[in-house]
């Protein structure tokens, strides 16, 4: 079969139907997974003349890849500012004990002065670049999961461009809230299975305290700010560190959790944007976070314990195979009630929500670096991972540290 500026040996589909079996991508519900014995089989012999000398992200003639991919390193940034529930009831009428209770938090980092969230992410990811070993110059992508991004177009390049990256490597953000993580993982593996990528940064980082309502106890009390990074890389099938995912959304929850946009209220005829009586759009801004924290409670419960036995089926394992539940650190009577349905031990959960609160998509790969650095999580673990939040947004992963 000829192909412009290449040659396939074979045409795919002749593969598929001579040789009777089915191509080694799985599709069920939204999850994926690969058949190991089929993926060794298939290869494309040859490319595009001279693609081989391109990066990733540059022109690639489409093509079958039989590659896994696995995580390499970690890392993860805090601001300096921390705030305990003490201080916090010299602001509204709270205490210690009526947050902790609550919601297992007891401190929090709060992005102020000199921090920025653009900084952490930067730092989270030199970390995680340095313990896997891989030089800025060879990353292929960079995925920035974020819902407070520190410019409307995205805050990705920026990372790229403060990393260094002199082969300008494609960045840009993905936008799932607590998810996002999650997210971004299944997103590198699909761009290092399907795209020929090696290494792949994936970022997790937010600053929700610019969005909190500081006179409303039910939600200030329950948000940090933090980043966290993993590099994904390119291995054999045989070392495949992503067994299976699942996700989902339903934007009905929407009304549940959000920060909607805005006008701005303008006294003036003529608005700071240049809007004029009424003829041109005001200016306009993001709300405080609005939440229902019984209904986000119910949420989570139901749906999070599902997803990971979907994610657990589709990668024919059980809870007994499972080293390690880590879920998005949101409140802690969520991360008990799940794993009290998943039936797993609370020695085998991590947590390090008191010390820093729901840091939103950061809060997975944040509490991922302290356990692989602490030596808690080891390489050849398997981890049951699970983010949820606002959109409503939910997913879950199984994965393989190292």
């Amino acid at each position: 079969m000829k192909k412009s500026g290449g040659k396939f040996s074979l045409e795919i589909s002749s593969i598929f139907r001579l040789k009777r079996f089915s191509p080694p991508l799985g599709i069920f519900r939204s999850g994926i997974w690969f058949s190991e014995g089929v993926s060794r089989r298939l290869v494309c012999s040859s490319i595009a003349q001279g693609a081989e000398k391109l990066s990733p992200s540059e022109s690639r003639v489409p093509r079958l890849v039989s590659k896994g991919c696995k995580l390499v390193g970690c890392g993860s940034a805090v601001p300096s500012l921390q705030i305990s529930n003490s201080d916090l009831s010299k602001i509204v009428d709270t205490s210690d004990e009526w947050i902790s209770v609550r919601t297992g938090i007891r401190n929090r980092r709060i992005v102020s002065g000199k921090d920025s969230l653009t900084g952490l992410a930067v730092e989270a990811a030199r970390k995680a670049l340095q313990m896997a070993l891989v030089d800025p110059d060879d990353l292929d992508l960079v995925l920035m999961c974020t819902s407070t991004p520190e410019d409307l177009f995205g805050s990705a390049p920026q990372i790229q461009k403060e990393l260094g990256c002199k082969n300008y490597p494609l960045a840009y953000d993905i936008t799932a809230a607590c998810s996002g993580f999650v997210l971004g993982l299944v997103s590198a593996a699909c761009h290092i299975r399907g795209g020929g990528f090696k290494n792949v940064l994936v970022i997790g980082a937010d600053a929700l305290s610019r969005y909190v309502d500081w006179t409303d106890r039910g939600s200030c009390i329950l948000f940090g700010d933090a980043a966290g990074a993993v590099v994904v890389q390119a291995c054999d099938i045989e070392e495949d560190g992503l067994f299976a995912f699942d996700l989902h959304s339903d934007g009905e929850g929407q009304r549940h959790l959000n920060a909607t946009m805005k006008e701005n209220e303008e006294d003036q005829s003529l608005g700071t944007n240049g809007s004029l009586l009424g003829l041109l759009p005001k200016g306009s801004s993001y709300s405080c976070i609005q939440m229902n924290g019984k209904e986000v409670f119910r949420f989570a419960v139901r749906v999070v314990p599902q997803s990971i036995e979907l994610a657990l089926e589709k990668a024919g394992l059980a809870g007994s195979n499972i080293d390690w539940l880590l879920l998005h650190q949101a409140n802690q009577r969520i991360i008990d009630a799940v794993a009290t349905r998943l039936d797993f031990p609370s020695e085998r959960v991590l947590s390090n929500l008191a010390n820093y609160g729901n840091t939103s998509a950061a809060s997975i790969p944040l509490a991922l670096d302290e356990a692989v650095r602490s030596g808690k999580v080891k390489a050849g673990h398997t981890i049951a991972t699970a983010g949820f939040g606002a959109g409503l947004t939910w997913g879950s992963a199984i994965i393989r540290w190292g």
